[in-house]
């Protein structure tokens, strides 16, 4: 592919609203994504994945809007997970599993007897950037725009409750409330993104940028804004890279992750020795 014909495919229609949607669900992944991390709630969006890959399928069978069918069901289930790991002799971890695998046996099977495409299965698994509609890039872009701005406004609780939550109860904090406003974040972000990236996919998004920016920065101000950069430029060159080699836009986004989180242990690495040289 010449740089003409990659020019003039992201001058289409479909190409604007997966860049636009892409780029903000990135936004919001890598800003969420270091509660989670740090919070050791990273496989949640594993979890939500699977949960939401099942309501697609079921929103496919039906002839419903996805989008709208999907986000309230996920919604509910982060608030279940969420309640389970504090409430519940079921681990977290265990708690995911359990929703997680019947989430996508139920999809497989509605798949399965429905008359549902190889390309429609692969759609849901790896994800497509065609599968954005004019309705669904509305819906996203106000829904992000949400979630940017509650992580904006409760900024500061959100940090409290990451690093000591014990310590943001007993200054009169209310962590659970805080911890339900990231879980229901966390949700929408998950559902947007993964027609794009697939269900197998979206979870990386959340868990790369966070992991690489902890590399070589410090502070959670800047782990955050190092995290943002890190996981817009990924996204982009991996959309590139993918429309240029002809591969699923979710593989390619992973696999540039994946080498950016290398490059930044690399420097780390050089970090330590010069420390301690």
């Amino acid at each position: 592919m010449t740089i003409d014909e990659l020019t003039y495919l992201f001058s289409q229609q479909f190409m604007v609203r997966a860049m636009i949607v892409g780029l903000l669900v990135s936004l919001c992944a890598a800003l969420l994504g270091i509660s989670l991390v740090l919070k050791r709630y990273s496989m949640i969006g594993d979890g939500l994945s699977h949960v939401g890959f099942g309501t697609l399928a079921i929103a496919a069978a039906f002839n419903l809007a996805p989008l709208s069918v999907s986000i309230p069901v996920v919604v509910l289930a982060a608030f279940l997970l969420l309640r389970i790991s504090e409430n519940s002799k079921i681990k977290g971890d265990a708690a995911i599993a359990l929703i997680s695998t019947s989430s996508l046996a139920i999809g497989s099977l509605v798949i399965s007897l429905t008359t549902r495409s190889n390309a429609d299965v692969c759609n849901f698994m790896f994800g497509s950037i065609v599968v954005m509609t004019d309705s669904d890039l509305y819906l996203s872009i106000a829904l992000c725009a949400v979630v940017l701005a509650l992580f904006v406004l409760f900024y500061n609780k959100i940090f409290a409750v990451t690093f000591d939550e014990t310590f943001a109860q007993a200054t009169g904090t209310k962590a659970k409330l805080y911890n339900m406003l990231i879980a229901f974040l966390t949700a929408i972000t998950i559902v947007l993104g993964m027609r794009m990236m697939g269900a197998l996919l979206i979870s990386s998004l959340i868990i790369f940028p966070a992991l690489t920016s902890m590399r070589v920065c410090k502070r959670f101000k800047t782990v955050t804004i190092c995290s943002a950069i890190v996981s817009v430029l990924c996204f982009s060159l991996g959309i590139v890279l993918s429309i240029w080699y002809n591969v699923l836009p979710g593989a390619s986004v992973v696999v540039v992750n994946i080498v950016v989180f290398l490059l930044f242990w690399g420097i780390h690495l050089l970090q330590k020795r010069g420390t301690f040289a």
